[in-house]
């Protein structure tokens, strides 16, 4: 029994083996397209990140600007001026962040396209693959419950055997106690008969 599940646990672990590098080949994508996405990727980061910079250099910008105003004469001209400044930069960073997001969201799209293109390509191997995995699995069940059943007959039919030893057993001590005790009786009987003669003498 335990060597039937080892040999059944070894062949499963060979059929994972086996179908290891498939399911890592699917999930690869071929090395030009992977350098093209990090290259934009790249790309898409440093442009989120030259935008936040410019929005927090705006808003540093605008509130020097707002304290500067209030040392002028014309404080609402100068705080409009400001706003205007600040507007037209922090537009001008957000616009370039949200390129950098729409670049990270083609990737990720073109990416799961991709990988469903691939993983579409690549079905029927691995229903292939499925079915003689279930095939050997099944044949090794098939085996294995045979094995076991092989054992358990050979256990009944030993313990019918040893059964069978201990009646026969029980047989030949039961004759030897009753020829025993019929030669007791017999040597009794003998020794009943002489003494029997040695009073008539």
């Amino acid at each position: 029994m335990k060597k039937s599940l080892f040999s059944l646990n070894t062949c499963l672990i060979a059929c994972l083996l086996v179908t290891a590098p498939l399911v890592a080949a699917e999930s690869q994508a071929p090395a030009e397209l992977q350098a093209d996405w990090d290259k934009r990727m790249t790309q898409a980061l440093e442009l989120r990140r030259d935008g936040s910079q410019r929005q927090a250099e705006a808003e540093k910008l605008f509130e020097q600007s707002q304290s500067d105003c209030y040392k002028k004469f014309l404080v609402n001209s100068c705080l409009g001026d400001a706003r205007k400044v600040y507007t037209k930069s922090h537009n001008e960073a957000r616009l370039l962040e949200n390129e950098g997001k729409a670049i990270e969201r083609q990737i990720k799209k073109e990416q799961l396209s991709d990988s469903d293109l691939r993983r579409a390509a690549q079905a029927p191997q691995r229903e292939a693959d499925l079915q003689v995995r279930e095939a050997e699995t099944s044949a090794l069940r098939k085996e294995s419950a045979e094995e076991q059943a092989a054992q358990e007959a050979d256990k009944a039919r030993k313990a019918a055997e040893g059964s069978k030893r201990k009646a026969a057993d029980a047989e030949r001590l039961a004759k030897k106690q009753a020829a025993h005790e019929a030669k007791v009786t017999a040597h009794k009987e003998k020794a009943a008969r002489r003494a029997a003669e040695d009073a008539a003498k």
